[in-house]
């Protein structure tokens, strides 16, 4: 069995009992980076055999991990923060362990977009997900068809692109476009901040960039009826 285990984004009291008795449970954790995770699991009393598992090695590593899964071993996957394959990696296991015929699992738990697209008070019963923009190749394409999309959209965004990210999405979007920016969600200078793209290019440029951060921003609106 591969299991898909979430971890905390922020504070340790969102792990949930489930993921700590999995994890205590299994013969090997992959993890995005052991440095990162050794620290969170010392805090649960977990000792496991760990294994890096990232974006540089995953390929490699795949027909090795199957052969463990074969084996009868049981393997959980975590990533530094949230829930794996949610723009970390996981997708090229999951895909090749199912096509395997062995079992997966993925334990429901922290994931940074929920808490800001429900923060965000914009409307949450369609949207979609883009997570990081492509950072060069493609990003003015993407965002040209993104400035269609009539559901909320959610985005990923590193500290030192925020401002940049910001100007093109007024670029494309209007700088009257409705928006809302959750920051270190669930850590201590928790911060959500809400808008118009242009309430949040103001709000950036006078304020520290510090932290992760999640753009959740309105869909286009529907065309005005005429009279």
């Amino acid at each position: 069995m591969l299991y898909l285990v979430p971890t905390p984004i922020g504070n340790l009291e969102d792990m949930t009992f489930r993921a700590v008795r999995i994890l205590k449970e299994v013969d090997l954790i992959l993890a995005e980076d052991t440095r990162t995770s050794a620290p969170m699991l010392k805090h649960f009393g977990i000792e496991k055999k760990m294994f890096a598992h990232h974006q540089h090695n995953e390929h490699k590593a795949v027909a090795e991990i199957i052969k463990f899964l074969k084996e009868g071993q049981k393997i959980a996957l975590i990533s530094d923060a949230g829930t794996p394959a949610i723009s970390d990696p996981g997708f090229l296991l999951v895909r090749s362990v199912l096509a395997e015929g062995l079992e997966v699992q993925c334990l429901p738990g922290a994931t940074a977009f929920v808490p800001a697209l429900i923060n965000s008070g914009l409307p949450n019963d369609r949207f979609c997900f883009e997570g990081f923009l492509p950072v060069k190749k493609g990003r003015q394409t993407r965002l040209k068809q993104l400035a269609e999309e009539k559901r909320t959209m959610i985005f990923y965004e590193s500290p030192h692109r925020i401002l940049k990210t910001i100007d093109e999405l007024i670029t494309y979007f209007g700088s009257d476009r409705e928006a809302s920016i959750s920051r270190e969600i669930s850590k201590v200078f928790e911060e959500n901040v809400r808008g118009t793209l242009f309430d949040l290019k103001q709000h950036y440029e006078n304020h520290p960039i510090k932290g992760e951060f999640v753009f959740c921003v309105a869909g286009l609106p529907d065309e005005r009826k005429k009279d």
